[in-house]
């Protein structure tokens, strides 16, 4: 696809996150267009760019105005030919597909959105055939897209690592059956975990400053966290080390020299 390269970033509100999308995607050598969600500005923009990225006001089920200009985006792209990623909150979704059926033809993306799986998700969806109805043909109407029901149906893992290289090849392999999120400190940790729900916390043993057991102690601490189940990551095996993991009464632990069928096999038990 000639234009492949050239984005437009869709928004009717200046925000922090929005500036951060279009600067990461400048440094990974993408052309963006900015734009409202007028007719005229998507209009203009579909024949010259590859793929739309929208982000979503948090209040537009009850914003009239900026409803009916997301129902036009969503036909409008996609009867140009042009794929669309869509950055909302996860509890509109669904309200979303309901009224606007086209919404099933572009992928959804959950806020808070990280850069690194934004950018995976755009090469990916930039190189994939368009959806057509034939894709939905067996679907009910107003069934929901493969995206979200895929999201729907996985488990919440957070990892909690001060080695984002780690953290990262370990999201690697969990995300085709996990949805995965990484923060590199415990209080970092406590923050995200205020405004998004997890099912299991993967928790490295050995980090400066609060360390793994002083971090589960944060979490046992607070009534909204001390049932989440945590499984220690550590880089040590031997019988003393285990010893003294255990002791702390986690669900259990993963020693990070596991392979990826050893992680995944240890995910099923913990998760199953």
């Amino acid at each position: 696809m000639e234009n492949e390269q050239y984005v437009s970033i869709v928004r009717d509100k200046e925000s922090i996150v929005v500036r951060g999308i279009e600067k990461r995607l400048k440094e990974e050598g993408y052309f963006i267009y900015m734009s409202g969600s007028s007719k005229s500005e998507i209009d203009g923009n579909v024949p010259r760019v590859s793929l739309f990225i929208t982000y979503l006001p948090a209040d537009i089920i009850d914003n009239v105005k900026e409803y009916n200009n997301f129902t036009y985006i969503c036909s409008a792209v996609h009867d140009g030919g042009k794929r669309m990623i869509v950055i909302g909150e996860k509890k509109i979704h669904d309200d979303l597909l309901s009224g606007i059926p086209a919404l099933k033809y572009h992928t959804w993306v959950d806020r808070p959105v990280d850069m690194d799986d934004l950018i995976q998700v755009m090469k990916k969806v930039i190189k994939e055939p368009l959806k057509t109805d034939t894709d939905f043909a067996e679907a009910a109407p107003f069934e929901e897209s493969p995206v979200a029901a895929s999201s729907k149906a996985e488990k919440n893992i957070l990892i909690v690592d001060d080695d984002p290289s780690y953290a990262k090849m370990v999201r690697e392999w969990l995300k085709d059956t996990y949805r995965v999120d990484i923060v590199t400190a415990g209080v970092q940790a406590i923050t995200f975990l205020a405004k998004k729900k997890v099912d299991l916390i993967l928790l490295d043993y050995e980090m400066p400053v609060v360390d793994g057991p002083q971090v589960l102690e944060m979490f046992r601490s607070e009534p909204n966290l001390k049932d989440i189940p945590v499984v220690f990551l550590t880089g040590v095996g031997d019988a003393e080390r285990v010893k003294r993991v255990m002791s702390l009464k986690p669900q259990g632990y993963i020693l990070k020299s596991a392979t990826r069928e050893d992680l995944l096999a240890s995910m099923k038990k913990f998760l199953p």
